[in-house]
């Protein structure tokens, strides 16, 4: 099962290689890893996917809570939240630039560059949007993809 994790942090050298450490020291392989400073620059919100055993992921997440420098963990798998991911891709747009154009109008994606041999389009949306818009793509030709991780926050 996929797991998505916020790990609130203080914003101090050397946090990310710890609490990434935890994971990896638990067979956890991370899918994705966010990190960004919040509001407050002393701190900095972790969202972490992961794939795994759900007793398991407890452990580590009573093991964050123990390390000096997590402030808050939380997980989020089975709240009601919005997550969201960041896609560029640059795609092949020698002959069929208005088709690859089309599809990013239908997808409310932007066209951020327009170079004589490619197109690069940006997205954001939530995974199934991102890999929707990606199949779409992929006949025209993808030369170069590039997807931040995923952010979530709980609603409301």
């Amino acid at each position: 099962m996929k797991h998505t994790i916020s790990v609130l942090v203080e914003n101090k050298f050397g946090v990310l290689a710890r609490v990434s450490g935890l994971f990896s020291s638990r067979g956890f392989n991370i899918d994705s890893l966010t990190v960004g400073e919040t509001d407050n620059p002393e701190t900095s919100r972790m969202t972490i996917v992961v794939k795994g055993d759900d007793r398991i992921l407890e452990q580590v997440t009573k093991q964050l809570n123990k390390l000096i420098d997590v402030v808050k963990v939380i997980d989020l798998t089975n709240e009601e939240k919005v997550g969201r991911e960041l896609i560029l891709i640059k795609v092949s747009s020698e002959m069929r630039r208005a088709e690859i154009i089309e599809i990013a109008d239908i997808f409310r994606a932007k066209i951020v560059d327009v170079a004589p041999k490619s197109i690069i389009v940006e997205m954001t949306g939530n995974s199934g949007k991102i890999e929707a818009l990606i199949e779409l793509l992929r006949p025209f030709g993808i030369k170069e993809l590039v997807r931040t991780g995923k952010v979530a926050m709980i609603r409301g």
